[in-house]
């Protein structure tokens, strides 16, 4: 069996991702009959959601900052940090009546899955470093999966509580950290010799060429994660208007978001001929498209903007398993997995203010909220034509 997991590792890293990261999202499938029950609002929803980006951005300053992912077997960090994060999201189910210590909960739950995903993408390049564009858009697309899993989890057991679910993304997790466990560290990128200061995992950020990809890596983000946690509101719009049962909207959620796996997937195709920094320029310029014109559409038949968020799902994150290849090409060979941590740190940062912008206006803004996600595109086309000018 260990032979088969290493004769095959991209499949079983990819499979570890898509359960672990189903504890990115839990609680966001399951927000209809959870918000209903405990009489929670769409702004209780961004605290959440903000929570688990706080406890990610965390993590990922806590790898660069010490160095954990240079000095530790992948494998083993990743292994753990999916019981652990399993736990806290089992932990989560008792204690969601308690708002404050439900919070808590969240944020570790996203400081666990800082030893998920940058670890994942530091095994990808350590097993399959030849094709990383490709291989990283099928990580990338699992960790999309993952996340839209959680909503596929909810419309399954509709009519069910709402604990199943979130049990259910628990489970998934130690059958990835299981998987993980098992096929242990790839060889073809080696280890750091001991501590590693965070100057040498910002050493990266000096090299005018990786910081015009995280320039445009940091845009993509601004938008990402606020599309996603929108998806579910947009959804709901849209099936009021067709006056359609709101038990719809957790399997429309997870298709709109499940879709971008295909837009990763064929991203990572598509680079090996045109190249990554080609791919992820088409896909940011697609949804930054649909991210200003969605508002002044917003009066066309409800099944059009359905289509149209389809689309919007499948190229926003199309173009982050490109960015990720282009930075760790870029990246001094030595602290690849510090110079990605720090990157991821500094993206999902961004992310904070734009969860926390288009969660609390929705309710007095609507559709024209998703406005505020316009400048994340912009940015990343900026600095993408910035990174040809440094090559």
């Amino acid at each position: 069996m260990m032979n088969l997991f290493r004769r095959y590792p991209l499949p079983v890293i990819v499979i570890a991702q898509l359960f672990g990261t189903s504890l990115w999202f839990s609680v966001n499938g399951v927000w209809l009959s959870f918000s209903r029950e405990l009489a929670l609002t769409e702004s209780d929803l961004g605290l959440m959601t903000l929570s688990v980006q706080a406890g990610f951005i965390s993590g990922t300053l806590l790898l660069a900052v010490t160095g954990l992912a240079d000095r530790f077997g992948a494998s083993v960090m990743f292994a753990v940090a999916s019981v652990v994060g399993a736990l806290v999201n089992a932990g989560f189910i008792l204690a969601a009546g308690v708002f404050p210590l439900a919070l808590v909960l969240r944020f570790l739950t996203g400081l666990c899955l800082a030893g998920i995903y940058p670890l994942g993408m530091k095994m990808v390049i350590a097993w399959t470093p030849r094709y990383a564009g490709a291989a990283l858009a099928w990580l990338v697309g699992m960790l999309t999966l993952g996340t839209a899993l959680p909503h596929l989890m909810r419309g399954a057991t509709l009519g069910m509580p709402w604990q199943w679910p979130l049990a259910g993304a628990s489970v998934l997790a130690l059958i990835g950290a299981g998987l993980i466990w098992r096929l242990g560290d790839g060889p073809h990128l080696p280890k750091s010799a001991g501590p590693v200061p965070l100057r040498k995992g910002l050493v990266a950020l000096g090299m005018p060429r990786f910081r015009a990809v995280a320039g445009g890596y940091m845009g993509h983000m601004w938008e990402l994660y606020a599309f996603w946690m929108l998806t579910p509101l947009l959804v709901g719009r849209e099936l009021d208007r067709l006056a359609l049962p709101d038990s719809l909207v957790p399997w429309l959620a997870f298709a709109i978001i499940a879709l971008g796996s295909l837009g990763c997937i064929g991203g990572g195709r598509l680079s090996r001929t045109r190249g990554s920094e080609w791919v992820a320029r088409v896909a940011l310029t697609a949804s930054g498209t649909l991210c200003v014109i969605y508002p002044l559409i917003s009066g066309l038949p409800a099944g059009f903007l359905l289509l149209a968020l389809c689309c919007w799902g499948v190229a926003v994150v199309a173009d982050s398993p490109q960015f990720s290849a282009l930075a760790a090409a870029n990246a001094p060979r030595e602290f690849v997995g510090s110079s990605l941590s720090v990157m991821n740190a500094i993206g999902f940062g961004l992310t904070l203010p734009a969860i926390w912008l288009t969660s609390g206006l929705w309710q007095s803004l609507g559709v024209w909220v998703v406005w505020i996600l316009v400048p994340g595109p912009i940015l990343g086309l900026w600095s993408l034509a910035a990174s040809r000018r440094a090559a």
